[in-house]
């Protein structure tokens, strides 16, 4: 149905229920955002506005659970669509000639000295065997393998 699974459902519907201050299974539209947010998506309030707009013209509706879960599951693929395109606008700064690759040795640096530093050991883990045989790693391909792993 949702993608989801009956924990996550059961989580999420847990989360809903703290907002549904009459108790009849619904929420505000204006409680859309404060839900999203508290499931741990981070909307701007311009996007909020959009999908409460196009399912509630009038800013009165008060939206159902069975509503919600595909508003949520928009809402996370957006935000894992957002992270992927956010790690690999970070990596291209490293892409000297714009090639869509950067030096593993220079890569390798950045994880290990740079923000949340990774173990020597870490990285080897990351980046054993997805350099070419220059020495070079399509970073955009390397972010999708990270991500889905």
């Amino acid at each position: 149905m949702s993608g989801f699974s009956e924990i996550e459902i059961s989580d999420f519907k847990e989360a809903y229920s703290l907002f549904d201050k009459k108790g009849d299974g619904k929420i505000d539209s204006a409680q859309l955002g404060d839900v999203l947010r508290a499931l741990g998506m981070n909307p701007t309030q311009a996007e909020v506005t959009k999908v409460v707009k196009e399912i509630d013209p009038n800013g009165v509706k008060r939206i159902s659970f069975e509503e919600f879960l595909p508003i949520l599951q928009a809402s996370r693929q957006k935000r894992d669509q957002g992270s992927l395109e956010d790690f690999v606008e970070g990596l291209r700064v490293f892409d000297k000639d714009g090639n869509g690759t950067i030096n593993s040795a220079e890569l390798r640096h950045v994880l290990t000295s740079l923000g949340e530093k990774l173990s020597d050991d870490d990285v080897e883990q990351l980046l054993s065997g997805v350099d070419d045989s220059q020495g070079m790693i399509n970073y955009e391909d390397f972010v999708k393998i990270i991500m889905a792993g």
